[in-house]
């Protein structure tokens, strides 16, 4: 009974053993398509997940438009002041001068946003404007004009009298000194008549080039480039000059532009400053020429948050003249209120 047991179970051993490699064989036979299954599923997958990878970047450029600039524009951020690293002059002339004129599109009304009627009103108005708004200018003026209409009656005023009137202006003391100052220089030695040159406009107290291309410009019609802190600050913003003395920015820009555009583009830059482009916070995702704009993104980009940026017209508010040209009010712009106004 042993023996035939263990012979049994001899055979039953070598029947196993026999069995165990057609096991393996067909284990082997089915899990190869399997294997093969499972690669052709990864293949199946990673084909799915490759167009996907493709179309992923091209879904934020169709969203936003104007992605592709802005990823050009990045590396400028750094360097702001510098031109782009592979921007030519020629290159440089064409987009500052495609900026002028899409700025031309959305200012057609662009002027000088100081209230004259006379060469010497606005002589006066640009240098009281130093270190305050045109607005408040435009709201202090009337008061000082109706008392002193012209260069003789201002130069011998009593400055007590003038520094009251001009005390909302800031600086009172000095600017005192300054109007009364050129408006005796005007008196004295050209007759009460402002010139208009600049070489005669410069000796005048406190009239530099800014204020004399103002002057010039806007009074004379006579083209000048007027440097503010709007318009140098734009002007490195947009990388078309690193320079920050105001003569050198002046010189820099003008080879930039016909002289016959010089005045209208200073109004332009002027106008985009005051109103869109901020020094803190541009309103980037309302600016018309962010494509062009190397500095796009340093401000706020949501179009919606950039519109509550806006100021003055472009944001429903009034303007900074109080009797604005009628162009400006045909446009849809507001006077600004008189001082003291609620």
């Amino acid at each position: 009974m042993g023996e035939q047991g263990s012979g049994g179970s001899k055979k039953t051993a070598k029947t196993t053993k026999k069995a165990a490699p057609a096991k393996k064989a067909v284990s082997a036979k089915k899990a190869a398509p399997a294997k093969k299954a499972a690669s052709a599923k990864k293949v199946a997958s990673a084909k799915k997940v490759a167009p996907a990878k493709k179309v992923a970047p091209a879904k934020k450029v169709v969203a936003t438009g104007k992605a592709v600039a802005v990823k050009e524009a990045a590396p400028a951020k750094k360097v702001a002041v510098k031109p782009p690293r592979d921007e030519s002059r020629t290159a440089l002339v064409r987009r500052a001068r495609r900026i002028n004129r899409e700025l031309a599109e959305v200012f057609p009304y662009a002027h000088p946003e100081l209230d004259f009627e006379n060469p010497f009103q606005l002589l006066v108005a640009t240098v009281l404007s130093a270190q305050t708004t045109d607005l408040r200018v435009n709201q202090t003026t009337p008061a000082l004009f109706a008392k002193y209409p012209t260069p003789e009656e201002l130069a011998a005023a009593n400055p007590e009298e003038v520094e009251e009137i001009l005390r909302p202006c800031g600086f009172f003391r000095m600017k005192t000194k300054s109007v009364m100052g050129l408006s005796k220089a005007l008196a004295e030695d050209f007759g009460g008549e402002v010139p208009g040159r600049l070489e005669d406009l410069v000796k005048l107290p406190g009239v530099g080039r800014k204020t004399a291309f103002v002057v010039l410009g806007n009074a004379f019609g006579r083209p000048g480039i007027t440097v503010d802190t709007h318009f140098q600050r734009l002007v490195r913003r947009w990388q078309w000059t690193d320079e920050t003395d105001p003569d050198r920015i002046e010189a820099a820009v003008g080879a930039l532009f016909p002289k016959s555009e010089w005045t209208d583009l200073s109004h332009h830059v002027i106008w985009h400053g005051r109103r869109i482009c901020h020094a803190r916070k541009p309103a980037c995702g309302a600016c018309p020429i962010a494509p062009l704009c190397p500095a796009y993104g340093e401000g706020e980009t949501d179009p919606e948050k950039a519109k509550k940026l806006l100021k003055y017209e472009k944001g429903g508010f009034p303007g900074q003249r109080l009797k604005p040209p009628q162009a400006y009010l045909d446009a849809g712009g507001r006077p600004a209120p008189p001082l003291g106004a609620a």
